[in-house]
């Protein structure tokens, strides 16, 4: 078992500059600590995200950082310029010493695609044609394209990435979508009830077998917010304060536009979502248990923490991450030898 951290940087009422430098002391911890990867994700135009511009970020992260890999997840391809982002990946990919790995996706919400002058209707045909210009400019000498939307002729590649092929990264929402990014030897992560993550993770390795039987096992992970306190009182009420500002900066332009993401169902109260197992909150011992039943009835390799939304503090994040560094992790080490 591999563990990551999954951030939205949603607003937290902090001037920016502060909610930045809070990230990446956050971040530094994260590394120190032997954390896999930090992912974070993309929005505009919505508190969702104080980061826009993940390569911005990741570049300053990639500069405090040794060991952890650096992930946006995803990088919304049809509002981008795909030489534009390919150029991106690759100098990230040399800042951080080759620790980028790069998610794609066409974007959870169509309200960020035409807040960019991007027409909706069109994101899955742009997202098509931007992923194959982006594969083939990180591997390729010159680039030749003619698309619906980009046309590129003897296009001289003048930059490649320092690793030979950046891990990349796909979220799915349902077995059925598993087909294409198992083709593509792609890292996948998820989330919802355990039920459906581990339909997930069974499709995905009979689909990435199929294809690639040599292959070593890829990266399936699950997102989980989580919260780690001395005792499950105080977890619940770090948790449940903080998700009063993230829920509100989740949805805000989807109540704005009067509409409701299609895979995306959160519930208003933080309880609900600790019922559901898509938060795990409590003092160590509550936190580790919860964890090893989802990874024994989910099937997935890769644990990926939600460890700072809304309004928590560094103390607080330092405090659970530490937590759960210490008393948690270790018993999934224990777990592997037993069933090994």
């Amino acid at each position: 078992m591999k563990f990551g951290i999954f951030d939205q940087n949603d607003r937290n009422g902090l001037p920016i500059h502060q909610q930045y430098e809070d990230r990446l002391t956050i971040i530094e911890l994260y590394d120190k600590l032997g954390f896999h990867a930090y992912h974070m994700s993309e929005h505009h135009a919505t508190t969702l995200s104080a980061c826009p511009s993940q390569s911005v970020f990741l570049a300053a992260a990639a500069q405090r950082t040794r060991s952890l890999r650096l992930s946006p997840l995803v990088y919304i391809l049809p509002i981008h310029h795909p030489i534009r982002l390919a150029e991106e990946i690759c100098m990230l990919d040399h800042l951080s010493g080759g620790r980028l790995e790069y998610g794609v996706g066409r974007g959870a919400s169509p309200h960020e695609i035409e807040a960019l002058g991007i027409d909706p209707a069109t994101a899955q045909a742009r997202y098509i044609e931007s992923y194959e210009i982006v594969k083939r400019f990180l591997s390729s000498d010159t680039l030749d394209y003619e698309g619906q939307f980009w046309k590129f002729r003897d296009l001289p590649v003048e930059i490649k990435p320092l690793q030979s092929r950046p891990p990349t990264w796909y979220a799915l929402a349902s077995p059925e979508s598993t087909v294409w990014p198992a083709q593509e030897k792609m890292n996948i992560v998820c989330a919802g009830p355990i039920g459906r993550v581990k339909a997930i993770t069974d499709k995905y390795r009979e689909e990435f077998a199929r294809r690639h039987p040599a292959a070593a096992e890829p990266l399936m992970g699950v997102n989980r917010y989580i919260v780690v306190a001395e005792t499950d009182q105080e977890a619940m009420a770090i948790g449940s304060r903080a998700w009063s500002v993230f829920y509100p900066n989740f949805f805000k332009l989807w109540k704005k536009h009067g509409t409701e993401p299609v895979n995306q169902k959160l519930p208003q109260a933080f309880e609900a979502l600790v019922e559901s197992g898509l938060a795990v909150v409590g003092r160590a011992e509550t936190v580790r248990e919860k964890l090893l039943e989802q990874a024994s009835n989910g099937g997935f390799n890769y644990l990926i923490g939600t460890f700072m939304f809304g309004d928590m503090s560094v103390q607080e994040t330092r405090t659970s991450v530490g937590l759960f560094h210490e008393s948690v992790m270790p018993a999934f080490g224990e777990l592997e030898k037993v069933t090994s």
